[in-house]
């Protein structure tokens, strides 16, 4: 089996690729080849010592030959810009978004045209694909049968690639699959352009010693997922089987990946109870009118019926998400906040 990830050494491309190393397989079948585009491939990336990766470097548009030279048979497409960016440049989201998404899936397409293996594409979409409009407001639980009606360019991008990814698959040009992605909590590195950013950045910044901002009020709800979480959804929509029933991918609607509802006050305060009160108190509030309005048009609580039947599940809980992270990353925490995370673990 041979498997591309786009964005492949980014943040989520980086850990589903690890895991994909870890297992040697997807489905039951060896992973064979496993090719990692991105922009940019760090020297010294660890990835890069395994016999299966490949590195393919560049533009996805300009590099589409070279990812489609050989049989593709998985392709986890997580490349993508993000919201606060493609509201801040309308072109660069549609350029990097919509159009990258459709040369990709005409690729796909020529492939099987061609004679080769229908190749099974994953797309990444968002949370933000929902949004609430004054004349129709959310339910109070959104499930995939709600409308989608985004409020962001980043949202509208990735509906929009969403009934792409639908129609090449109704019409048999591909096998294609949907994982809509919560917020990511928390991501390590440095802070990126995305208008949810800040949701790892509270938790992130205070463990290492940082100052944060919070630009939404305290009393938000938002729906989270860990990294663990996240890429254990992605890999169970790339490998389920096809048909009804449990375990199986059922039609061609996308599978929101299961959330977990936390207030932002509560996850101040678990970073509080977590590490203490010189830690947390890092964190100032400073409401930005914008971030509010497009982190308060996502929807928070979210029906998991779908996810649950692949078998996938929320978090257990909050503070189960930043002990994973001190866990996950122990060199981006400093000394005092590890042995109070300890300490409470214990």
């Amino acid at each position: 089996m041979r498997i591309v990830i786009t964005g492949g050494f980014g943040f989520l491309g980086h850990k589903v690729a690890e895991a994909l190393l870890r297992r040697r397989t997807l489905g039951g079948a060896p992973v064979e080849r496993l090719v990692l585009a991105d922009r940019f491939v760090p020297e010294g990336s660890p990835l890069l010592a395994d016999p299966l990766v490949r590195a393919v470097r560049g533009d996805l548009v300009e590099r589409l030959d070279d990812l489609f030279a050989e049989p593709v048979d998985v392709l986890i497409h997580l490349a993508s810009a993000v919201s606060a960016e493609c509201e801040a440049d309308f072109d660069l989201g549609m350029s990097a978004n919509l159009d990258t998404t459709r040369a990709l899936l005409e690729a796909a397409r020529a492939q099987a045209a061609a004679g080769g293996p229908l190749p099974r594409i994953v797309f990444s979409s968002s949370v933000a694909v929902y949004g609430s409009d004054a004349a129709l407001p959310l339910p109070p639980v959104v499930s995939e049968s709600t409308l989608p009606a985004p409020r962001s360019s980043y949202g509208v991008q990735k509906r929009i690639c969403e009934q792409l990814v639908a129609e090449y698959t109704r019409r048999g040009f591909l096998d294609g699959r949907v994982a809509r992605l919560m917020t990511v909590s928390v991501r390590p590195g440095k802070p990126n352009a995305a208008a949810s950013g800040f949701l790892s950045g509270i938790v992130r910044e205070p463990l290492a010693g940082l100052p944060a901002v919070c630009p939404v009020s305290p009393d938000r709800r938002v729906a989270l997922a860990s990294p663990r979480r996240t890429v254990e959804g992605i890999l169970r929509i790339a490998e389920a089987e096809r048909g009804s029933g449990p375990g199986r991918l059922d039609g061609e609607l996308p599978v929101n990946l299961p959330a977990l509802t936390v207030t932002v006050a509560e996850m101040l305060d678990t970073v509080r109870r977590v590490a203490g009160d010189a830690v947390a108190d890092l964190v100032t509030v400073e409401p930005d009118p914008a971030v509010e309005a497009i982190v308060g048009s996502w929807p928070a609580v979210f029906d998991n019926a779908r996810a649950a039947a692949l078998g996938l599940a929320p978090d257990d809980g909050f503070e189960a998400v930043v002990q994973a992270y001190v866990e996950d990353h122990p060199e981006a925490v400093t000394a005092g906040a590890a042995a109070a995370a300890g300490a409470v673990e214990g």
